[in-house]
């Protein structure tokens, strides 16, 4: 095993850079595939436990991942749901056909109220979608009137069904992806569409709705460009005066994919491949967050990355549009790479909802029938949980190792750095190498050290992972292999790895 040269960072533990929203550490349950039916939803007749039909393993393992905020019902398939399909009692709503995803016919029995309970259960503020693509004004009005407002007709509509208390709804998305597949349009068009469908989006009593438009495609960075100019503002008839905020979010998808490899079995050029291509995630924000600036220079409306993560080729033998696909150490980088920039912006990112939470893409969870694992991807959030929240501390990478595959470079660690409320200082690492260990000696600044402990997420093979027979062969340990020497910090990182050290 090669060990390459000295990583050497400078934390300044006493030079705040801001604070860490702990929704950048949010997910995605999409009505695709399996990750709602058979992931979260079972049925209250199944034998599988569960409470209200929501299976108990899932939303124990969900609510233990302390997840802030879930986003539902799509993804695409939120701009060919109509709410009103999926209340009341059950065997009375009516079937739909989920034509975005396998064309398979879905009973509608996991709706708003069933989604509005998973959240409560697990802990998480939820985030729903609006139908823009094929939904009306109208219908969205209700959507948020049926959920928040205490009195009127949706209230009674709320109450027949069951819920007399109006639920807490903060996050709203008018739309999704509408220069896809919600309704394949310029943005010209859809900024005008959002200004006209977000006025009717209504606070009702003291619920207030943080407003989330379609944001761009990757690099597309002339949609970010057209929805601040003619969406970011909204003026008074007089145009003198802002009427409050109509755009608080814009929401960015990015996923590292598009090699068309297998989530196992994949090669080093692969592996290289895909860090390269996680990396790129600092790039698109540091430039839509430049287009940003031009419009909003106070940082009022906030970058929502709601889509992110893997997209390998599907399980062979599985529906090729279930999206179903293992989950390993590489997923466990990219899971690291992405939350240690999301961080590092926190001035401008203020949510990311990684795809998806059970059963699709970069899941944190896996079932087969009754059976259920947890994903190298779950055990990354579950370790980064310290920067929830957290105040985010200058950090200065002073030398970093290259890794160098077919004439390509990129750095060889990522790292972020928060303190804590109780004024412990979390240091998130990764190595991007797969076969190079990597010494790391980290100046700590502005503050006198006195021990420290941590974690590592670190597996023999760069494609490990976890199945139903071995359902536990990744999952993190303690790290001893960290000591403190004056103000410095010292360890070795072993390849292709994730820790989180905790000094204090």
């Amino acid at each position: 095993m090669k060990t390459a040269e000295c990583c050497e960072i400078i934390v300044n533990a006493d030079l705040a850079a801001g604070t860490i929203d702990k929704n950048i550490y949010g997910h995605f349950a999409e009505h695709l595939g399996r990750c709602i039916y058979e992931g979260i939803w079972v049925g209250k007749d199944s034998e599988i436990p569960n409470t209200r039909g929501i299976r108990k393993d899932v939303v124990e393992a969900l609510r233990a991942l302390e997840i802030p905020v879930l986003r539902w019902p799509g993804g695409c398939f939120a701009d060919e749901y109509h709410w009103k399909d999926g209340i009341g009692p059950a065997e009375q709503r009516p079937a739909m056909v989920n034509t975005h995803w396998g064309g398979v016919v879905e009973n509608n029995h996991f709706g708003t109220h069933e989604f509005l309970d998973l959240c409560e259960m697990i802990g998480a503020e939820p985030y729903i979608c609006g139908n823009v693509g094929s939904g009306t004004v109208q219908e969205m009005q209700q959507w948020v009137e049926y959920i928040t407002c205490e009195g009127g007709r949706m209230a009674d509509l709320r109450s027949e069904n069951g819920r007399t208390e109006p639920w807490i709804l903060k996050y709203f998305g008018v739309g999704n992806e509408n220069w896809g597949c919600g309704g394949r349009m310029r943005p010209e068009y859809y900024a005008d569409l959002y200004r006209r469908y977000q006025t009717y989006i209504h606070n009702f009593g003291d619920n207030k709705i943080f407003k989330i438009a379609c944001g761009p495609s990757g690099d597309d960075y002339r949609w970010t460009e057209v929805m601040m100019r003619e969406a970011g503002k909204m003026m008074h008839e007089a145009g003198k005066m802002m009427h409050g905020l109509a755009l608080h979010g814009l929401a960015l998808h990015y996923y590292t994919g598009g090699q068309r490899d297998f989530a196992t079995g994949f090669s080093e050029n692969q592996w290289f491949t895909t860090m390269k291509k996680t990396l790129f995630m600092e790039e698109l924000i540091q430039k839509h967050c430049a287009v940003m600036d031009r419009y909003d220079p106070s940082g009022r409306v906030a970058l929502i990355v709601d889509e992110w993560g893997t997209w390998h080729e599907v399980e062979p033998g599985t529906n090729p549009r279930f999206l179903y696909q293992q989950n390993t150490m590489r997923d466990a980088l990219v899971a690291g790479i992405n939350l240690n920039i999301f961080n590092s912006y926190c001035k401008r990112v203020k949510m990311a909802n990684i795809a998806q939470t059970v059963n699709v893409l970069q899941a944190m969870v896996l079932t087969d029938g009754a059976k259920m694992l947890l994903t190298p991807s779950y055990h990354v959030f579950e370790m980064y949980r310290a920067h929830h929240g957290a105040t985010l501390l200058d950090l200065h990478l002073k030398r970093c190792p290259e890794y160098e595959n077919r004439g390509e470079v990129i750095p060889q660690v990522s790292v972020s750095a928060s303190m804590d409320n109780k004024g412990a200082v979390n240091i998130s690492l990764c190595n991007l190498h797969p076969v190079r260990t990597v010494p790391v000696t980290c100046e700590l600044r502005g503050m006198k050290p006195g021990r420290v402990e941590g974690g590592i997420l670190a597996a023999a093979e760069i494609d490990a992972h976890n199945t139903f027979d071995e359902p536990t062969r990744v999952r993190p340990a303690d790290f001893g292999a960290a000591s403190l020497s004056g103000g410095n910090l010292e360890t070795e990182l072993p390849p292709a790895c994730v820790a989180v050290l905790r000094v204090v």
